[in-house]
């Protein structure tokens, strides 16, 4: 497995893979932004989003790789309000559901960390489903939670969920 961060826009078997993913953890029921069913018109137009973002700097994009094949991805928002330049934001980790409880979820997580601590950011912030999986992992990887908001953003099923904001200084 190789974390590496993408700087270029992707090229179209890295597009389809991320639009894959991005398929995947949606109908998986990761709550990502995104209701079922997911198509790959509208996953490929995120993703071409993102690769703007990345080239102007705005946000850093990391992958996980296993036998050349994109299985997870990790976002670090880094153009913050003038007054919160010491912040940044963990956004749409996804895992690949092949590929879950490898340990995969913590290593981009670290590798954000340290791509956020590059960029001079010294407080992370992110946000998740409550009760989900990644809920558990941000804990383990020493985030603070905040207390739940209730009704904050629909599932891809199109229920209301709760959300936790959460924490960490690095």
């Amino acid at each position: 497995m190789q974390i590496r961060a993408v700087t270029e826009a992707p090229d179209p078997h890295q597009l389809a893979d991320l639009c894959a993913l991005l398929i995947d953890a949606v109908e998986g029921g990761a709550s990502l932004g995104f209701l079922k069913p997911l198509d790959e018109a509208r996953a490929r137009t995120y993703w071409e989003s993102v690769s703007k973002a990345v080239q102007a700097g705005d946000k850093a994009l990391l992958v996980a790789e296993i036998e050349g094949a994109i299985l997870g991805t990790v976002q670090v928002v880094l153009d913050m309000p003038q007054n919160q330049p010491h912040r940044g934001e963990i956004s749409k980790m996804i895992v690949h559901t092949r590929v879950r409880q490898l340990g995969l979820g913590m290593r981009l997580l670290e590798a954000a960390e340290d791509r956020a601590r590059l960029a001079g950011k010294s407080l992370l912030m992110l946000d998740t489903q409550t009760g989900s999986a990644a809920e558990h992992l941000y804990r383990k990887a020493g985030y603070s939670p905040l207390p739940p908001l209730p009704d904050y953003a629909l599932t891809p099923d199109g229920e209301l969920a709760p959300t936790t904001i959460f924490w960490k200084r690095i």
